[in-house]
């Protein structure tokens, strides 16, 4: 599924963008262009770097973890997928750039949609029907990894989000005012008001500020959120049996299978187009 859904990335992430945006005859060719550029560059360039980074929390998946070692994994990754970001930023760049009123317009409507499915999957007006989602949704995610779990690892899951500090309404609060932050840079930018030498790193600014908060309120919070989750997946990993253990050593196994095929495939094209 991995190496299917890769391959069929660009297209994906076209109809995913289009929706949000709605792009015109003269911008389709350059837009498609620029996501066909960044998965060459990403299948040639960074999924060796992914897959090293699996082999290595692989090895640690026989054994107890820390709730530091989590964090720890979770920096890394987030290092790891900076550059992916970096490249998305330098070759929208020039699109942003062109992008009129109208479609700015179309991503203000594409944002509310996805904070009404926000509200939907997240903002359940009973709270016991909030608490049965929180927990069904952690349970998918935790036999996705580990198997079948165990009627102590279920009562686990039930207590992590029982005392959980995830807050959905200041999450709903925080992303409304990124995207408000969003849909005002991007409106400077339409009339000049930023200089183009300015647009790349005002765009950096967006995502690194919707990744790691400039609100010191909300930045604690996140710290909070953080360090809580990586101690509830450490505890989690800690209660599974060997079987289980097993099999999210083999999860990772098939994904770094993946990533690595994924790139050789890449390398023998290459290998082909220039002989």
């Amino acid at each position: 599924m991995l190496r299917l859904s890769y391959d069929h990335g660009p297209r994906l992430t076209w109809w995913w963008i289009d929706s949000y945006v709605g792009f015109n005859n003269e911008q389709i060719p350059l837009a498609k262009q620029a996501i066909h550029e960044w998965f060459d560059w990403h299948r040639s360039s960074q999924l060796p770097h992914y897959a090293d980074w699996l082999a290595v929390v692989r090895e640690h998946m026989d054994s107890a973890v820390t709730s530091a070692q989590i964090c720890q994994w979770s920096d890394e990754l987030q290092k790891l997928i900076a550059p992916a970001i970096d490249q998305a930023v330098q070759l929208s760049t020039p699109l942003i750039m062109n992008l009129n009123k109208a479609q700015w317009d179309n991503l203000e409507r594409g944002f509310a949609k996805s904070n009404d499915e926000l509200r939907k999957n997240f903002l359940q007006p009973d709270l016991n029907d909030r608490y049965k989602a929180s927990v069904k949704r952690a349970v998918k995610r935790i036999k996705n990894l580990y198997g079948d779990i165990t009627e102590t690892q279920q009562q686990l899951i039930d207590t992590s989000i029982k005392t959980s500090p995830f807050n959905p309404e200041l999450w709903l609060a925080e992303r409304q005012r990124r995207q408000g932050i969003t849909l005002q840079i991007l409106n400077q930018l339409t009339i000049g008001l930023i200089s183009d030498d300015q647009t790349a790193s005002v765009l950096r600014s967006i995502i690194e500020y919707t990744v790691r908060s400039d609100d010191p309120n909300y930045r604690a919070y996140q710290v909070e959120m953080t360090e809580y989750t990586c101690d509830v997946i450490a505890r989690m990993h800690n209660s599974a049996n060997k079987i289980q253990r097993q099999h999210v050593h083999d999860k990772l196994k098939n994904w770094e299978i993946d990533l690595r095929v994924l790139f050789e495939e890449n390398h023998r094209n290459i290998s082909i187009e220039t002989r």
